[in-house]
């Protein structure tokens, strides 16, 4: 396309932006290129303050130019410049990869928090643990003074059923009876079930 030459032998300006971005709406590959050279410049420069990371601007412009020939035919000129709809397509694809990035970091400083927190509560079992063993403590006082001897040295002490008979000088089988005894209270106080 050859540049329109004034009167007064200076070359006019070309097609004006507004104009050029109507005809890339209607696929006009030459138009886009034209395009491209008047807003490029001013669209990374704008993602550029938006991100300040230079590798991440270029991609990020890129995608908005790819963006601009794709939806060129939403522009409306009654709306607004065609560099003032670039721009602002420039703006808010800037400011996604900000939120983007925003959310990942987050996502990513909560799974590292997940991964620190221990696999259980230790207060809370420490605290059921306390609790189970002033109920079994508590149980054990509702059995007989024989039976409660009896329980605290087989499981408390960890001696056989011989051993206790023999500690108590009472007969084998009368220490079972008793742990047998002992035990089915227990179970019950505690409400295990058989």
């Amino acid at each position: 396309m050859r540049e329109a030459v004034h009167i007064s032998g200076v070359p006019s300006p070309g097609p004006r932006l507004d104009d050029l971005l109507v005809q890339v709406a209607r696929g006009d590959q030459d138009a886009f290129n034209q395009v491209y050279d008047q807003v490029s410049g001013p669209v990374l420069g704008l993602v550029r303050s938006v991100l300040r990371d230079p590798a991440q601007s270029e991609e990020v412009a890129q995608e908005v130019l790819v963006e601009m020939w794709r939806t060129a035919a939403r522009y409306q000129p009654s709306r607004g410049s065609a560099m003032n709809w670039v721009l602002t397509l420039a703006h808010r694809r800037a400011v996604d990869r900000v939120r983007s990035a925003e959310a990942a970091a987050a996502r990513e400083h909560k799974a590292a928090l997940l991964d620190r927190t221990p696999d259980f509560d230790e207060v809370s079992e420490q605290v059921e643990s306390r609790l189970e063993r002033e109920q079994v403590r508590r149980c054990l006082r509702t059995l007989s003074e024989l039976q409660r001897e009896s329980v605290t040295l087989a499981y408390y002490r960890g001696l056989t059923y011989r051993e206790v008979g023999e500690l108590l000088s009472v007969p084998l089988g009368t220490i079972k009876t008793r742990l047998r005894d002992g035990l089915i209270r227990l179970r019950d106080c505690l409400g295990v079930s058989a």
